[in-house]
Parts: C-alpha cells; sequence; structure tokens
C-alpha cells in the first residue's frame, strides 16, 4: 500500500503550524501573492462539499478544499495537491498545483483531474459559511469545515491509531492490530496494539506532557511489538497535538502518530 509520504505530511505540517499560532480567521490579513484572498474570507479555512451540478462524485468520496498561507489544498478521494492560488476578478486561478502520485480506481483518479481544473479558474462566490465554484457546467457547493464537521474534544474521545509517522514517511498498523489512546483530566489510557496501561498526561490547548506511562508485559508477534514501540516513543515527554474534524494528529519531534475518533 502507497501512502502520501513528504507531500501529505509537508501539508500536514502547514496544518499544525497554523494550529500552533492560533490558527488564521476568516477575517486575516493573510494574502495569496498576487491577489486578495485573505480579504475575500477564504484564508485559513477548509471546506468540505455538500452538492455538485455538472458531474457525479465517486461514491463514498467528498471534496475537501483548504486556504492556508496562500496556498490551496485538496484532496478529492485519492491523492492530495496543493499550491499557490490567487484570486482575480471572482475566479480562483491556481495553475501549479503539485500532486501526489499514489494509483487509484480509474474513477477516483478522473476525479482528481477534474477539481483540479476546477482550481484553475473557478468563478467562486463566499457567502457565510458556504462557498461555490463553478466552470465549464460543474458547480460545486462546499460547507466550512467547522459547521460541517466539528472538531471533537480530546478528553473523553477514544482515538484510534490509523498511522505511525516517522521522518517523512507514515506506515499503516499490522493486520488485526488495535491501538487507541483515550485521554481525561490529567490522564491517559493506552493501548498499543498488544499491552495496555495508563500514565499522566497534561494537555494544554496544543501540547501533551506525558509521563510515568505504565503498561502490561504480555508478549507479541515483533510487528505488533514494533507498533507498541513506536506509540510508546511518542507518549514520551512533550508532544504537540491538533485535531481537525475526528482525526488528531500527535507529533513528538519527528515521530507521530495519526489517531481517528472512534464511532
Amino acid at each position: 500500500m502507497r501512502h502520501h509520504l513528504a507531500f501529505a505530511l509537508a501539508l500536514l505540517s502547514t496544518v499544525l503550524l497554523a494550529s500552533c499560532g492560533g490558527g488564521a480567521s476568516p477575517s486575516s490579513s493573510s494574502r495569496a501573492p498576487g491577489g486578495s484572498a485573505g480579504a475575500s474570507g477564504l484564508e485559513g479555512r477548509t471546506f468540505f462539499s455538500t452538492a455538485i451540478d455538472g458531474r457525479v462524485l465517486v461514491t463514498g468520496s467528498r471534496i475537501r478544499l483548504s486556504f492556508i498561507n496562500g496556498e490551496v489544498g485538496a484532496i478529492a478521494g485519492c491523492n492530495s495537491m496543493g499550491g499557490p492560488y490567487r484570486l482575480d476578478a471572482g475566479r480562483i486561478l491556481a495553475p501549479q498545483l503539485a500532486t501526489t502520485d499514489m494509483g487509484c480506481a480509474q474513477a477516483l483518479m478522473t476525479q482528481d483531474q477534474w477539481v483540479a481544473d476546477l482550481l484553475n479558474g473557478a468563478a467562486f462566490a463566499l457567502d457565510g459559511n458556504s462557498l461555490t465554484l463553478a466552470r465549464n457546467g460543474v458547480r460545486v457547493t462546499f460547507l466550512d469545515r467547522e459547521v460541517a464537521d466539528p472538531d471533537r474534544p480530546l478528553l473523553g474521545t477514544r482515538w484510534v491509531v490509523v498511522s505511525v509517522i516517522s521522518g517523512d514517511a507514515a506506515s499503516s498498523l499490522p493486520i488485526g492490530a488495535v491501538a487507541a489512546l483515550t485521554f481525561s483530566a490529567g490522564r491517559v489510557d493506552v493501548e498499543t496494539g498488544c499491552n495496555s496501561g495508563s500514565g499522566t498526561a497534561t494537555t494544554t490547548d496544543r501540547s501533551i506532557t506525558f509521563a510515568a506511562i505504565g503498561l502490561t508485559k504480555r508478549g507479541c508477534p515483533p510487528e505488533v511489538m514494533r507498533l507498541e514501540q513506536a506509540v510508546s516513543a511518542v507518549l514520551s515527554g512533550a508532544a504537540t497535538y491538533a485535531i481537525e474534524a475526528d482525526s488528531l494528529t500527535l507529533m513528538a519531534g519527528r515521530r507521530g502518530l495519526t489517531l481517528r475518533a472512534a464511532a
């Protein structure tokens, strides 16, 4: 299985930096190069598609757009794409989108292409939390992510690990292994995929400091023990975190975890 690797992690770093800086609000003075993106109300916001005319989205997919520090990022069901954007005469222009090269079903690859085309020349209209992009007979309506899919709370949510980050690489979990974290006031309960336990977790709006994590001592297959070691390495000392909708990213230096809120 191929992963988004360096490009996706670079986009993730941008999101984390924005989070650690308090994020950009719709009234931010940030501006895209050559345009007035900040003044448009797009800058610092993420949108999810809610309706479409002129195309049919692949079943189970949706379009996600982010506008951060003068760059637009998009995920339409397969690859991540992103690059500088500007606004000119009511249109969005992003002619130089870089993209990951993960292979997907042809329908998703085609969807990536027409979304990229939409982002270079679409007429845009922003009305509060609703964004509309229209070009060449395709019209997509988006809703601000914070309205469409609010952030889950750090405390009281069971966060299930979906991938392990090491430097510029992200790897999936061994088949059948389940690792998870559940935070409460001053405490974290840990499932490593093999052993379980708990420890101290002191949280702020942007960071978590872990201490005294105690685990059971059961032995597991080597690949599961490697997962346990990766989880334990992140839960040692200080880490930064960012929550977007049902996704939690936890980073301790160049090591990290991506987690998803359990249903």
